[in-house]
This record gives structure tokens, sequence and C-alpha cells, in this order.
């Protein structure tokens, strides 16, 4: 049984159909955390095919590789992979090595997202600091979790690191009153308590990584999405949706993203018209269904992988 070649045939399936699938569902919407968990489970199937692969391609190729593989395996697993040197020919070791790369590479694009995150983080505190200085004779403190700035444009965010901060600028404060400034805050909490930052920097790191594989550069682009309307949700579920959608616009009207021009918050009127339809949540036991279908998606690459050595233990 070719297990790498069939591991690679999953992975590209995988990579190709499961993209076109999510995006013409509209039940992400409804459910973006669970959407969210689908798209992730999806990457880490995709991912898991080609590490498993790399092993059994190493294994085939190189006997010291081989050993430590099949180390703790009862006797007749190994041979129920067909994997002496020279079966598989002169591919598998080009393959493990070609996968190999492929590993290197993300990690490597994700250590330059992460240095790139850090930079602009240090730039944006930097600006704050410029901004917002501290009055003589005050010391800084665990507290200082929310900085006012003074500026024209309502504006708010969190700014993720070691000493999180939430920003808003007195713009936003002079507009938005009341429940629609609480539902704001919630929004850009709910954002941090989600850790939002980090799949983000993560499905940033594979689209940039390898740009022509269509599963990543959905994953970034849906994580986009449904992390800000996963965000909605957490304000609406305590301040109401009209609450939060009125917030919403009152917060960007000034920036033309209701007009005819697209811009890069083209989605937010798609979220406001999306707190305002209310569409009705999935029940609990669909929920519970697509949840266990998610993770039976990761399962299947080690299903693949290990149906050889299982049949050979009966």
């Amino acid at each position: 049984m070719m297990v790498p070649l069939a591991l690679l045939v999953l992975a590209g399936l995988a990579a190709a159909v499961a993209p076109r699938v999510l995006t013409r569902s509209s039940w992400p919407e409804r459910e973006p955390v669970l959407g969210l968990l689908v798209w992730q489970c999806v990457v880490v199937a995709v991912l898991l095919c080609c590490v498993l692969a790399m092993a059994f391609s190493a294994a085939a190729a190189w006997q010291v590789v081989r050993g430590h593989v099949f180390a703790p395996a009862p006797s007749g697993v190994e041979e129920a992979y067909g994997l002496g040197l020279g079966s598989y020919g002169p591919w598998a070791g080009a393959l493990a090595v070609l996968l190999a790369c492929g590993g290197a590479w993300t990690g490597a694009m994700l250590l330059r997202e992460v240095y790139e995150a850090r930079g602009r983080r240090r730039r944006r505190r930097a600006e704050l600091r410029e901004r917002a200085p501290r009055l003589p004779g005050e010391e800084p403190g665990d507290g200082d979790r929310l900085v006012v700035l003074e500026g024209e444009k309502p504006d708010a965010w969190w700014l993720p690191g070691g000493t999180p901060q939430l920003v808003v600028t007195t713009a936003a404060l002079r507009r938005l009153k009341g429940r629609r400034l609480d539902a704001l805050l919630e929004h850009e909490q709910g954002h941090a308590r989600a850790r939002h930052d980090w799949l983000m920097h993560c499905s940033s790191a594979l689209a940039a990584g390898f740009p022509r594989v269509p599963v990543f550069a959905a994953f970034r682009d849906q994580v986009h999405t449904l992390v800000e309307m996963a965000a909605d949700d957490v304000a609406s579920k305590r301040y109401g949706r009209l609450t939060t959608a009125l917030a919403l616009v009152e917060l960007n009207e000034d920036r033309g993203v209701f007009g005819p021009a697209p811009t890069p918050l083209a989605q937010v009127p798609h979220r406001v018209h999306r707190l305002l339809s209310a569409a009705p949540r999935l029940t609990v036991s669909r929920r519970l269904r697509m949840t266990a279908a998610a993770v039976l998606v990761m399962a299947v690459p080690l299903v693949v992988a290990f149906v050889p050595g299982l049949s050979a233990l009966r």
C-alpha cells in the first residue's frame, strides 16, 4: 500500500474541495465560532497528511529513520507497510526532503509573521506613549488596560501583547454613548479573550508561505471575517443585536464603508445586516454533529496512516 501517496492525495482533495464547500455554505455566518473550528480542523488535517507522508517517505528511504518510526511497533507492523529499502523507488527520499522543506518554510513564515506583528505592536505602543504620555510622577501599573487617546476619528482597538491594552479615541467616546460604547468595548474584549490575534497570525503565515494552495488562502480570508462576527456575537449576547449594530454604524459611518466604493472595511455593512437580520442559530444537536464531523476530519489522516499496521495485528 502506498501510504505516503494516499496521504498526499487526501491532502490535495481536502485542500481543493474544502474551501469550495465551506465558502459556499451559509451556516458559518450563523455559527462563526463553529466555522472557525471547522476551518482549523481542515487545515490541521491537511498539515497532518503532509507530516505523516513525510515520516513514511523518510522511513522508506533511510533505515535510521525507519528504526525510530517503527521502534515501538510490534513485530509484523513494519512489514505490513512494505517499506524495505528500494521498495518505493528513488522518489521516497526526494519526497521526504521536499515535505521537510515545506515544513521548514511554514515555520519560517510563522516566525516572520510573529516578528512583523511584534514590530507593529512596538510601533503602535511607541505612538501611544507619544500621543498619550504619562503625567509627571505617574508610574506604570498592571491596571493600565484602557488608554484614552485624543483623536478626531472615532476608533477603538485591542493592542495584544504581554500587557494588552484597549485603546479608545475621544471621538469614539463622544459619539458612542451608554450601551453602544459598552458593546464596542465588549467586542474588542471578545477578540482578546479568544486570542484571535494568534489565529490570524497562523492563517496569514500559511497563506503567505503557500499562496497557491486554495485552502490556506481561503482560511486566511475566512478567519479575518469570522473572528469579527464571533466578536460581534459576544457583544450582542450581552447588549443586544440592535445596540451592537448601531455601534458599528456610528463608529464607521464617516469612513465611507456604506458607500458604493469598496474599502478595506467593506465587510462592515454585511456584519450590520447580519446582526439586524437575526438569523436563528443552529440547533444544539446539529452543532454537536458538525463538531464531531470536524474532529473526525482530523482523524481521517490517522486512519489512513495506521490501517496497514492495525491490519497486521489481527
